[in-house]
Order: structure tokens, then sequence, then C-alpha cells
């Protein structure tokens, strides 16, 4: 078969030519092919985009020409989600918080696939950036913003313009596994900071336009770790948990108004978010759960539970937490 970005791992490493060229990247980098086994059902390109500088696209590239004789199958430049003949999001004007990278780019590029406009929001501007340079032009506004300050969330709003459709709060931190008695001041305020004050003042911040047009819909992002206390540290479990709370709350109070709220709550997904383990006592104490996590997906997979909880799609969806976890909340 013909092997290109798009293929899952587990379908380079079976493959007669693919499979020696990526054991022998890992073997360079001193691994064997056990470091991949969560990470079987995701794509070659999937894997760049968590792993970041440690495996960067023009690897990922190179590889795609070893195994295609040195050339570029034209099947390697196709768009994903090109010609998916949906409009879902035609005349919308949608804002994603963590455009840059992950699930908020992700999110970005499907409400654009579908004909959606994009208000991009993330604190650092590259990846926003990019974003808007391959999209048609007037259909991403790029705003480099801090959703915690609120000079950052008024130049969203003005961006945005008096007609808002929807918002996705994607954007979040993690507190490296960290229980509460080694939990800082800092670590905890940065954590609720983001996660919690950032969904909030945004979400107030659109509201006046939803509720003077009589429509919207509004989507966060919680976690597993707002559904169980074993997933996380401590401030980011409160953190997420306080999501849940605005999102029923709002979905109760607005629902009568027309505006939808709901959230999702993503289980292991390949994305650059910071997931790094800060305490051994954390890591001992939850790592014999994480055992039982599902396998990795990829951000696209999580963009199309939260574009369908944006649409019209889920119309009589209101105060719904969606655990898009791969079963993981039933274990």
């Amino acid at each position: 078969m013909t092997l290109t970005s798009k293929n899952t791992i587990q379908e380079w490493l079976t493959d007669p030519v693919g499979g020696p060229i990526l054991r022998g990247v890992l073997q360079r980098a001193g691994q064997g092919e056990e470091a991949l086994s969560s990470a079987g059902g995701l794509s070659l390109r999937a894997l760049s985009d968590v792993a970041g500088e440690a495996f960067p696209r023009e690897v990922v590239h190179e590889l795609v020409q070893q195994a295609n004789g040195g050339s570029t199958p034209p099947e390697e430049t196709e768009d994903d989600l090109a010609g998916t003949g949906s409009q879902r999001f035609a005349g919308r004007t949608i804002i994603v918080t963590g455009a840059g990278s992950g699930i908020g780019r992700a999110t970005a590029q499907r409400i654009l696939a579908e004909s959606g406009r994009v208000i991009a929001v993330d604190v650092a501007s590259a990846g926003i950036g990019a974003l808007a340079e391959a999209a048609a032009e007037g259909s991403v506004v790029a705003v480099t913003a801090d959703i915690t300050s609120p000079a950052g969330v008024a130049s969203i709003i003005e961006a945005a313009g008096s007609s808002i459709d929807g918002l996705a709060n994607i954007a979040g931190i993690m507190d490296g596994m960290t229980p509460l008695h080694e939990t800082d001041d800092a670590l905890w305020r940065r954590v609720l900071s983001v996660n919690v004050d950032g969904t909030f003042a945004l979400s107030r911040a659109v509201l006046p336009s939803m509720l003077a047009r009589g429509r919207g819909s509004i989507v966060n992002i919680a976690s597993e770790a707002a559904l169980r206390g074993n997933a996380a540290g401590t401030a980011y479990t409160a953190s997420k948990h306080a999501v849940v709370g605005i999102t029923k709350s709002s979905a109760f109070l607005y629902g009568p108004s027309g505006i939808r709220t709901n959230a999702v709550a993503p289980g292991p997904t390949a994305t650059a978010i910071q997931g790094s383990v800060a305490s051994e006592f954390g890591i001992e104490r939850l790592g014999p759960f994480m055992a039982l996590i599902p396998p990795i997906v990829t951000a696209e997979t999580m963009a199309a539970s939260i574009t369908w909880l944006l649409s019209d799609d889920s119309a009589n969806v209101n105060g719904v937490v969606l655990a898009s976890d791969g079963g993981w909340s039933v274990q």
C-alpha cells in the first residue's frame, strides 16, 4: 500500500517497507517499538503533533518519501477535511480558544472546512497566524490574547463583532499530577485562572450578543478529571469540576433563551498540552489507574465531538457533559 503521514503507527509498523524505516528511527532514539504501544491508532502526523521538536513534521515527510521510493504521494498533500460536503457553520462566527495547536486547532480547522468563520484565539501568535495564512481570506481572524485578562477578553469580542454564534472554550493547562499537600499557591492560582476564570470571563462576554439574537452554542472543555478523582492532580481536578458547574448552571439559566451550553470530557488525546509529572507521590497513587487508559486518539477525533455540540445537529442537547473518552469513564 501507499504509505503517507495519515496512516496509523500500527500500519507503518506492519508494512514491510514502512516497518523497518520507523523502527530505525526508534532505534536511533534508543527506543523500541513498545514505546509506541499506546499510540498504535494514531497517524504518523498526529504523533508528530504531540511529540513536537522530538519528532518534527520534516522528519515525517522524510519517512514518507523513504517509504515511497523518494517521492511524495499525492495523497500526502490532501486536506483531511476537504470535501466533507458539510455546511453546518455556513454564515456563522465561532470563537475558538487555544486555536494555535492541538484540539483547538483541529476544531478551528473543522469549522473552516464546514464553511464557518473562526475567531482563532491563542496566547501565542505563531500557530493562529499559520492557521489564518492557510485559510480562505477573511475566514480566520487571529487574536493573540490572554483569556485571563480583561483586555484580552475585550479584544476577542471586538474581533468577533456583534454576531457571535458559538464559543469553544478549549484553552487549558495541567498541574503535573500534583496532590493537594504539594500544591503551592502559584500553581493553584495559575491552573484555576486559565481553566476556570478564562472560561467564565469569555462565556460571560459572549452572552449579551447571544441573548440579543436569541441563539448560540457554548462548548466547554471539561476532562476525565471532571468525572473522577483519579485522573489528575488536585488543582486540575478542581478546575474541571468547576467547568462542569459553569456548564450546567449556564445550560439551565440560558436554555429558554435559545442558548445551549455543553461540555466535552476528553480522554487521552494527542495534543501539545503539557502533561508532565511533577510529583512522585501523585504518580505513585495515580499510576495504577493510568494503566486503564484507552488508546490515544487524534485531536481531530475530539474536534468532531466539539463541533457536533456547536452545531445544530445537537439542537436538542443542553447541559450535557459528553465523555469522548473511548469508554474510560465507564471503568
